[in-house]
């Protein structure tokens, strides 16, 4: 037998070290995917929570709905979240555009014998360029139904506060008989196998046949105690750090959307909650003080109440996810800055990875599994980064020193062959979709809509004729007028919580 093909121990017993929603996802789609496996949340008392709004993608949805079948009502009742149909970008020379979770710039309508993207001018806002986009555009989450009630879809992802978040994913992991432990780890014995046992500072000895690393940016076990080499992805995304504020909302609407907005030295996040708007500013320390980038952000901001944080991060990835018998989740593992809010479904898809071949292998880990999921995490980082330089590398919105560095200075890895497909072509679908890896979770609709609402020059422009001219503008007719009749995003919440989510 084949070396690397040798099957080890049935995984029997999992140790999940850390309790945030890294570590709480994690065990909850272990447990519920394979009920018999043993696994056990141990979380250090003295580590909270970082209470900040999140926002997902729509990987995330999926992994709940789909993949977990988890029951929507209770999901709604205890978490809390809010709805994101996509982003809304203050970027590039355009007023705004939108990134919907839908179908929008990959699509080809009667009467435009073109895809959207040939159709969207200079000028034009591309607030109607779909009904995803329409629908952001006038504040709504939802069609209406004939009854009145709204018409609920899984093209979305959502807000969170991640306290009642993770207040959420520990009561499914409660129900699940996921166990948890207090402990506050003091060393960690490593031996041929990997991790041989975790010691606390109480004596006990803590062994397991997988160990789960999410312990967040300290990556205690798959860093530290394994010395896995770190990729920094430093040369690619030059911000390092964040100002984080918010307030209580007043009378302003809930966006069913995130906004990112162009800053001096980086960009602004806006998420919204049902009773709190989250703010943060993403800079490089490089170009800026954090002194100047809290006044930048405050100036900004002026409805912040009280302190502000400010977090340092570096963005990058372990040369490995799944090492012996260790295998990192979330920030243990990888970390990008929160761009296009990846960080909980990168998370989702480990975690679904991991779930998945277990459950296949009949609890067995040899070589080749772990190796195949290594090269998909690796992958899947490296296309986040190459996703998020694009949008340094072509956001000419503001001309001072750092965007003229992103511009000059911003490699773009595989990503620079589709920005050359779309520089020669235009806003072309089928090669660009014959170029994008059919595992990069942007796909071709999400880099469509970043060169488009970018305005990203191209040299084979469309000249459209007067009848295209009309079909685009009735198409934008159209979609504005379906927006119309929406549901807003608290009376969307009303309704489910007095009748619960509609089939």
């Amino acid at each position: 037998m084949h070396a690397s093909s040798m099957q080890s121990k049935p995984v029997d017993r999992v140790v999940v070290l850390g309790g945030g929603s890294a570590g709480l996802m994690a065990a909850m789609t272990l447990k519920q995917k394979l009920p018999t496996l043993d696994v056990t949340v141990l979380r250090s008392p003295g580590i909270g929570i970082i209470g900040v709004g999140e926002g997902t993608a729509l990987g995330f949805t999926r992994h709940l709905f789909e993949y977990l079948q988890i029951d929507p009502n209770a999901f709604y009742r205890e978490a809390e979240p809010t709805w994101k149909l996509g982003i809304k970008f203050l970027w590039g020379k355009r007023d705004y555009f939108y990134y919907a979770f839908g179908p929008e710039y990959d699509r080809q309508l009667p009467g435009m014998p073109r895809p959207m993207g040939y159709y969207c001018g200079e000028t034009d806002s591309l607030a109607n360029v779909g009904p995803f986009s329409a629908f952001m555009d006038s504040d709504f989450a939802f069609m209406r139904h004939a009854s009145g009630r709204p018409e609920m879809h899984n093209h979305l992802a959502f807000h969170f506060e991640n306290k009642k978040l993770a207040a959420w994913l520990e009561q499914c992991c409660r129900k699940l008989k996921v166990g948890f432990m207090e402990a506050t780890i003091q060393e960690v014995s490593v031996g041929e196998a990997g991790v041989e046992a975790l010691h606390a500072d109480d004596g006990r000895k803590i062994k397991a046949d997988l160990y789960v690393d999410a312990s967040g940016f300290r990556s205690e076990l798959l860093g530290r105690a394994l010395d896995v080499p770190f990729i920094s992805y430093a040369d690619a995304l030059f911000c390092d750090r964040a100002v984080l504020g918010g307030w209580a909302r007043t009378d302003e609407p809930v966006h069913p959307y995130t906004t990112s907005e162009t800053m001096e030295a980086g960009w602004c996040w806006q998420i919204d909650h049902e009773r709190i708007i989250n703010r943060g500013y993403v800079y490089s320390s490089a170009f800026i003080s954090d002194e100047d980038a809290e006044a930048e952000f405050r100036k900004a901001n002026p409805k912040v109440e009280g302190p502000s944080r400010i977090v340092k991060f570096r963005s990058g990835r372990y040369a490995e996810t799944w090492v012996k018998n260790v295998v990192g989740v979330g920030n243990a593992s990888g970390f990008v800055e929160p761009l296009e809010a990846t960080a909980l479904q990168v998370i989702a898809m480990t975690s679904q990875g991991v779930a998945s071949m277990l459950a296949e292998g009949g609890g067995r880990v040899t070589q080749s599994l772990r190796r195949q999921l290594n090269r998909f995490n690796a992958r899947n980082w490296d296309s986040i980064r190459d996703f998020l330089a694009l949008h340094y590398k072509f956001n000419d919105r503001l001309d001072n020193p750092f965007w003229r560095h992103c511009r000059a200075e911003t490699p773009l890895g595989d990503a620079a062959e589709f920005a050359e497909i779309y520089q020669d072509n235009g806003p072309v679908v089928t090669a660009m979709g014959a170029a994008i890896p059919n595992d990069d979770q942007f796909g071709t609709a999400g880099y469509l809509t970043m060169f488009v609402g970018m305005d990203v020059p191209y040299t084979n422009p469309h000249h459209a004729s007067a009848g295209e001219r009309q079909a685009w503008q009735q198409a934008n007719e159209h979609y504005k007028a379906l927006a119309r009749n929406g549901v807003p995003v608290t009376e969307a919440l009303d309704y489910i919580r007095k009748n619960g989510v509609p089939a």
